[in-house]
């Protein structure tokens, strides 16, 4: 099956008729590097990118303010080092340097645009952006045999198909991040290196893309003059969801928070226990079965996963609680609540005098993999790391008669509240983002359990495993 473009598209394209098809020269390569000449044909792609993290990777203003606050203090020994996967275009085309006039930048050259990742033809590292681009004409894809286009010429490449463990190196390239200091901050591409998903059998693989970029039935193209195959599996979607969002005005917000919250959904299966163990205990099981990497990953220094745990009584008060946030103080991160009990997920990061910091180019040591969750390593059950299931226990001492309902949910946000008033303290940050910073509720973690029921409970329970 089949659908001729006849969609609406900009007069730039009017005249093409085809012109790549029919042997003409496709557009210059200053054009196609703007991803506003690939809106045309390429229209929910287009949209969805534009509300990624991807397309905002320039304009976030906490990212802009500690580039410039780590340029300060390292003496501008940071270079080009932030950019090179913020604005990676950018800078192999000059337009910067370091960052620093990132909003003088032309807005085409900013984030990772289409072209960045459509026109790679080599990765020659596993960390901090060793991407080499082509700089030519044409716009590789995920397809053996794609249509022709009548802006640029098509390729098949390995590195931009989802079906390929290619694919996952170059997502992998900018996900992994070593500091000049030597630290290897980001791990998400090493973490999925040491999974099952990351398996050399095709058919037992799943890539970065398999998770991020969700396949539906669709043409990849719609443009004057192309013939497009409706495939089953032909368009990718876009948005790259994770766990960030952008803080200020952005297009796409509502549809991109939607994209993380169906993500987060089946990340993590729990089992949640109330057991008249001693004085009474409550326990939280935790299993990552549904990410190729830790949970939380990325910038885990600076992510914020946390159990909440509450415990009322038939009158619905509350006798016992961990991890719960005080309505009253907004901006309050997990560790400062003084909880003993708070079960945080994260890896501390340490200056070189033994200091909590979250800037990185001050952090000597990160303790990895501290309290992240782990993901499935083996299939095999004789293998002792088969069973990887995190729980905590909270007592209870005295409090088990007077419980009736538990509920336990995992929190997350993306940064801390503590940085963002750093950085506005020292003046780096000038806008208030605070208010914008999600902090997303992991739906398939949440549990109830309620008295005269099982000791346990789970999504699928009980029984529970």
């Amino acid at each position: 099956m089949t659908r001729r473009c006849t969609a609406a598209v900009p007069v730039l394209l009017l005249g093409l008729c085809g012109l790549a098809a029919c042997g003409e020269p496709p557009l210059p390569v200053e054009e196609l590097m703007n991803p506003a000449t690939c809106q045309s044909c390429h229209p929910g792609h287009f949209t969805e990118w534009s509300g990624s993290m991807h397309a905002y990777a320039s304009d976030d203003p906490v990212f802009l303010a500690l580039n410039r606050k780590g340029q300060e203090e390292t003496s501008g020994a940071l270079g080009g080092f932030c950019v090179q996967c913020h604005a990676p275009l950018a800078l192999q085309l000059g337009l910067t340097t370091d960052g620093l006039n990132l909003p003088d930048v032309p807005q085409w050259a900013k984030g990772v645009g289409c072209y960045f990742c459509h026109n790679v033809v080599e990765i020659t590292g596993t960390h901090n952006n060793p991407i080499r681009l082509a700089m030519d004409q044409t716009m590789r894809g995920g397809l053996a045999d794609p249509v022709d286009s009548p802006a640029h010429r098509t390729a098949f490449s390995p590195l931009v198909d989802a079906e390929s463990q290619d694919s996952s190196a170059m997502c992998g390239s900018c996900h992994d991040i070593v500091t000049p200091a030597g630290v290897h901050l980001e791990r998400t591409f090493a973490e999925w290196q040491e999974t099952i998903f990351a398996h050399a059998d095709p058919r037992r693989h799943v890539s970065c893309a398999s998770c991020h970029m969700i396949v539906s039935t669709d043409v990849v193209a719609e443009g004057p003059g192309l013939d497009v195959p409706l495939r089953p599996f032909g368009r990718r979607e876009h948005t790259f969801a994770g766990i960030d969002t952008a803080l200020t005005p952005w297009p796409e917000l509502a549809n991109q928070r939607a994209a993380i919250r169906r993500d987060l959904k089946g990340a993590l299966l729990p089992r949640l226990c109330v057991l008249p163990d001693a004085a009474g205990r409550i326990d939280y099981r935790l299993d990552n079965v549904g990410t190729g990497h830790m949970f939380p990953t990325g910038a885990t220094a600076d992510r914020r996963a946390w159990a909440e745990i509450v415990a009322y009584d038939d009158q619905d008060g509350v006798v016992f609680s961990s991890g719960l946030m005080p309505m009253n103080q907004p901006y309050t991160d997990p560790e400062a609540l003084g909880d003993p009990n708070l079960w945080l997920l994260g890896t501390p990061a340490r200056d070189a005098a033994g200091q909590s910091t979250e800037l990185f180019w001050r952090i000597a040591t990160l303790d990895h993999p501290g309290t992240l969750l782990p993901p499935s390593v083996t299939t095999d059950p004789q293998d002792p790391r088969f069973y990887h299931a995190v729980e905590r226990g909270f007592a209870v001492p005295g409090l088990l008669p007077t419980i009736r309902r538990v509920t336990a949910r995992v929190l997350v946000r993306p940064l801390p509240f503590a940085l963002l008033d750093d950085l506005m303290a020292s003046g780096h940050l000038t806008v208030d983002v605070r208010d914008q910073v999600p902090t997303h509720e992991v739906e398939g973690s949440v549990l109830e359990w309620t008295a005269g029921g099982s000791a346990c409970v789970c999504p699928n329970g009980p029984p529970c495993p």
